[in-house]
């Protein structure tokens, strides 16, 4: 998930949807403990997205504001 779909979360849909992550984090550590994992790469993929949500748990409580994306201009060469 993009950092920009958690910020446009209400503040108890994240806190759902890092619930749902953790579980889903904890279904795919068992699955590699009895070997029935298949892409690894999907341990860090999730605990990537639960950082991100937990940034933006965070970054409401402290009230900082939330940065503003600019397009990115096409440069010249």
């Amino acid at each position: 998930m993009e950092i920009k779909e958690f910020r446009e979360l209400s503040p108890k849909d994240l806190d759902q949807k890092v619930a749902d992550l953790k579980q889903k984090l904890f279904e795919l550590r068992r699955k590699k403990a009895v070997g029935q994992l298949e892409h690894a790469e999907q341990i860090r993929a999730v605990r990537k997205d639960i950082a991100k949500a937990e940034t933006i748990k965070r970054q409401r409580e402290l009230q900082i504001p939330q940065p503003v994306v600019k397009a990115a201009k096409a440069v010249k060469k």
